[in-house]
């Protein structure tokens, strides 16, 4: 008896379910667990994790924070690049925020920002980069200043209104990013008073202009000391950024200076095929060649 069409499909349907599920399912997965345990490649598949005692402590893949129960840096231990995730590698991902993000959004001073539902208040890219300056160069005893920050550490920015809208004589300037009753950065701008930020207020109408200063043009606090990498999980800082670090660590752990920037030199690795990117310095493998002197 010739068997039906519909059931020859579905019979045929179910060889394939079989057959692909055994391949990809099977053979597939067993195949590249066995390509990644060749010698050479071993210790990245299986996570590159770093142990001390037998215990892991992390991985040289993936930063963390050296950091106490609060979030402050333990001056003991060098500091990584910030993270937007806080090192959680679950949650890995970077804030998407592009250098045209310089305004921040003010909170409701009626909220308690330290709440579990905070107060609305949202810092642009350019303040979290002027706040992490000021905060580290005040950790390793350096100027943090850098171009279009205030003092205060926000960005340095105006919304300034004209008399024919986006031309004229200006009117009203506002240094949106202090909120009242800070007091602006800058007294006064082509002749008008400059006004603190008000929450509620609607500045859209005015014109976004970024207040350079006269901060030097390369600041003392590297790059990625201010600015997050893409996964939010970089295990490397910059040489800059090492060295920066040396005096506060050699000072923390009562040990000579130039023994710690010898450990920071042994621990640099060059550029990807001697020409791609910058050298940079593990940063939990230094810490830890600091705990084993």
């Amino acid at each position: 008896m010739r068997t039906p069409g519909w059931i020859s499909q579905h019979l045929a349907a179910v060889r394939a379910l079989v057959f692909f599920t055994v391949l990809t399912g099977i053979l597939y997965p067993l195949v590249i667990t066995g390509v990644a345990q060749i010698p050479g490649l071993r210790d990245n598949a299986n996570g590159s994790l770093v142990e001390v005692n037998g215990q892991p402590v992390g991985s040289s893949l993936i930063g963390q924070g050296f950091v106490d129960a609060d979030g402050n840096p333990v001056a003991k231990y060098f500091q990584s690049r910030p993270s937007a995730s806080g090192w959680d590698p679950d949650v890995t991902a970077a804030s998407n925020l592009g250098p045209e993000s310089m305004e921040d959004t003010l909170g409701d001073p009626s909220l308690d920002p330290n709440s579990e539902e905070g107060d609305g208040s949202k810092q642009a890219l350019l303040t979290q980069v002027c706040a992490r300056s000021k905060a580290v160069g005040e950790l390793e005893g350096v100027g943090g200043r850098r171009p279009y920050c205030t003092s205060d550490g926000v960005g340095a920015v105006l919304r300034v209104f004209y008399s024919d809208g986006l031309s004229g004589k200006v009117t009203r300037a506002v240094s949106v990013n202090q909120a009242c009753p800070a007091t602006p950065f800058i007294t006064t701008y082509e002749g008008v008073t400059v006004e603190c930020g008000k929450f509620g207020e609607d500045y859209s109408k005015g014109v976004l202009v970024p207040v350079r200063g006269d901060a030097p043009d390369t600041s003392a606090v590297p790059a990625d000391a201010v600015t997050a990498s893409a996964s939010s999980l970089d295990p490397h800082i910059s040489v800059a950024y090492a060295k920066l670090q040396a005096k506060r660590v050699a000072a923390a752990r009562g040990i000579n200076v130039d023994k710690v920037n010898a450990l920071i030199d042994e621990h640099t690795t060059g550029r990807v095929l001697g020409f791609v990117g910058e050298p940079g310095v593990n940063v939990l493998e230094l810490n830890l060649a600091l705990d084993r002197l």
